[in-house]
């Protein structure tokens, strides 16, 4: 009687890593840290024990997904911020369906999906849209006679 085995080997794993990798960037998913562990174990318990990959590998490529979400995560901030301080300033904005640009004062802030938008008019453009940034045009206030006004000088 006989058996076949089959072995997988480090790079027969590391090719399934890869391909479930792409296939989610190909599906428009994002890979998270749980799939990663995943994937990692999976590696992990794939590769050839006679020849297995090294522990300080498995580490640097955890400490590069680390990384990674880290960078994305303060992209996302720095989006937030930069949408903030449009807060009352004057944009231009290239409408989505290609009309002529729209400007006037930034009202309002929201995030939708993870992703910061303005009010514009009451309607709402991703940051892409926004061409322009200007300081809103203000009118000096009327001066007023200080008649009223009473210094006490002792």
């Amino acid at each position: 009687m006989s058996f076949s085995i089959s072995s997988i080997s480090s790079a027969d794993a590391a090719q399934t890593t890869t391909d479930a990798a792409q296939t989610a960037a190909a599906a428009g998913q994002t890979l998270s840290q749980a799939n990663f562990l995943q994937l990692l174990v999976t590696q992990m318990s794939s590769q050839d024990p006679l020849n297995p990959q090294s522990d300080t590998a498995f580490a640097a490529q955890l400490a590069q997904f680390s990384a990674l979400q880290q960078s994305q995560s303060m992209s996302q901030n720095m989006s937030v911020l930069q949408a903030n301080s449009m807060l009352g300033e004057m944009v231009t904005v290239a409408p989505a369906d290609g009309t002529t640009h729209i400007s006037g004062l930034v009202s309002e802030v929201k995030i939708l999906s993870g992703t910061p938008v303005v009010m514009v008019n009451g309607q709402s453009y991703n940051l892409s849209q926004v061409t322009d940034i200007t300081q809103p045009v203000t009118t000096p206030a009327a001066t007023t006679q200080n008649s009223n006004l009473n210094v006490n000088t002792k």
